[in-house]
């Protein structure tokens, strides 16, 4: 479905990127629905990644809250389009999951011991299952030295033979998983396909058309039994979705979506690196004008912004970032404005105190 151009802006796709995300603040299990999908994130500044995303979304939310609730949730651990959480019905799509790189025939015995082990004694920790088999320790991807038994168990829970049930002190404690075996037909896999992308888009929209056929894309890992129906899938997407050229840029959302007119809102808000208002670097730059980067990973003399800077959302602009850190029980902000000094606005001084306000409440500062 086209939309006139004529009748678009960017500032227009930049106001419903916002509006369509930040949500008014629910319960916690209706903000993932609503979500379809939240991106995880060990690091801690001042919380996990996770946590940042919800706080916005979620009523009177604290820092892990996610973890504490979620043995009652209907959500999962899983590998989507990065690793994170999905609401039940959006786990059991991709489910089972084949086409994956094969094992020996040592590691599918391995790995059905392992199974039998687990159903057996129920939901088990990573070192209850190194002390019973002792498989030694092996070469993780950042070069370092891991146990061989952990990094088993996150290859079953790829798999599909192991499920997140909760974690203890943030460590994975693994139940076993039956998937039906059933063989899924064409018609079914489509439709599975096809919602499954409607959560990225879901989340994600408004996209340019060079980053939905990116994420698209990463559903090779989602699914990679379909791996090779994914460009179909991406066709019928820019099919049914609404779409339009802004600046010789093609975007696409939901059909079923209004785009927003009026003014935006005197809020004031940090965002998580991963927020979906900001995932997008390729939008964001579209959108804001200037280049944000996630350099937790950067080695510090090279940094611009900071180790987990959280970008400053004033209204509908990101006009700056913060570093946010909790010390002596008290919080400390330290901000960043692209250009240069923070507005002169007596609002954006009580939003700013407002935001830092409810941070030190999410953290317990």
């Amino acid at each position: 479905m086209t939309t006139k151009a004529n009748t678009l802006t960017l500032e227009r796709l930049r106001r419903h990127a916002i509006r369509r995300s930040l949500f008014a603040p629910t319960t916690l299990k209706r903000a993932i629905d609503r979500l379809g999908f939240v991106q995880a994130d060990p690091i801690r500044a001042p919380a996990r990644a996770q946590d940042l995303t919800l706080r916005l979304r979620v009523r009177d939310y604290c820092a892990g809250d996610l973890e504490r609730r979620y043995p009652t949730l209907d959500v999962h651990e899983d590998f989507f389009v990065n690793y994170g959480f999905l609401p039940g019905e959006h786990w059991l799509r991709m489910h089972p999951r084949s086409g994956t790189s094969p094992w020996s025939a040592a590691r599918k015995r391995q790995a059905q011991t392992v199974l039998e082990f687990v159903r057996e004694r129920g939901p088990v920790h990573p070192r209850e299952v190194d002390a019973h088999f002792a498989h030694g320790k092996v070469t993780n991807w950042f070069g370092g030295s891991s146990n061989a038994s952990t990094q088993l168990l996150d290859a079953m829970h790829y798999r599909g033979l192991l499920r997140v049930a909760r974690r203890d002190g943030g460590t994975r404690v693994y139940a076993a998983c039956d998937h039906d075996p059933a063989r899924v037909d064409a018609a079914t896999r489509r439709a599975r396909l096809d919602a499954l992308v409607d959560v990225i888009v879901g989340k994600y929209a408004p996209l340019p058309a060079t980053s939905l056929s990116g994420l698209v894309a990463r559903l090779r890992l989602a699914v990679p039994q379909w791996r090779g129906e994914v460009k179909a899938a991406l066709a019928r997407a820019k099919e049914r979705l609404a779409s339009a050229e802004v600046d010789g840029v093609r975007w696409y959302w939901p059909a079923d979506e209004a785009l927003p007119r009026g003014e935006p809102d005197d809020e004031l808000r940090l965002l998580a690196p991963f927020d979906p208002v900001v995932w997008d670097r390729r939008r964001f730059e579209i959108f804001w004008g200037w280049a944000y980067r996630f350099e937790a990973y950067t080695p510090a003399p090279k940094r611009k912004l900071g180790y987990y800077a959280l970008p400053l959302l004033w209204r509908d602009e990101v006009i700056g970032w913060g570093n946010v850190s909790v010390a002596g029980g008290r919080l400390d902000a330290q901000l960043g404005y692209v250009a240069g000094t923070a507005p002169r606005d007596a609002l954006f001084r009580r939003a700013l105190d407002a935001e830092l306000a409810r941070i030190e409440r999410f953290v317990g500062a």
